[in-house]
């Protein structure tokens, strides 16, 4: 069964480029709004093994104390 779902005080500006983008999707406001929200409920799609092998290879990880030195150092930069 379908919800109704309402947001208060949208700042004009917000508003105003949605309705732009809704004109430029050919859509209502609430047709924009709905596309809006099912892409960014979206189920993500698994990351495969061969991805992840690939993402490692990208950054140049060699060996797992060199993994730990990366992250240590993201971690001590937040």
């Amino acid at each position: 069964m379908p919800v109704t779902l309402s947001i208060q005080n949208v700042p004009d500006a917000v508003v105003d480029r949605l309705r732009a983008r809704a004109e430029r999707h050919h859509r209502s406001l609430r047709g924009e709004l709905i596309a809006i929200i099912e892409a960014a409920v979206q189920d993500e799609p698994a990351t495969s093994p061969a991805a992840i092998l690939g993402e490692v290879r990208r950054v140049g990880l060699s060996t797992p104390s060199e993994a730990a030195s990366i992250v240590r150092a993201n971690r001590d930069d937040r």
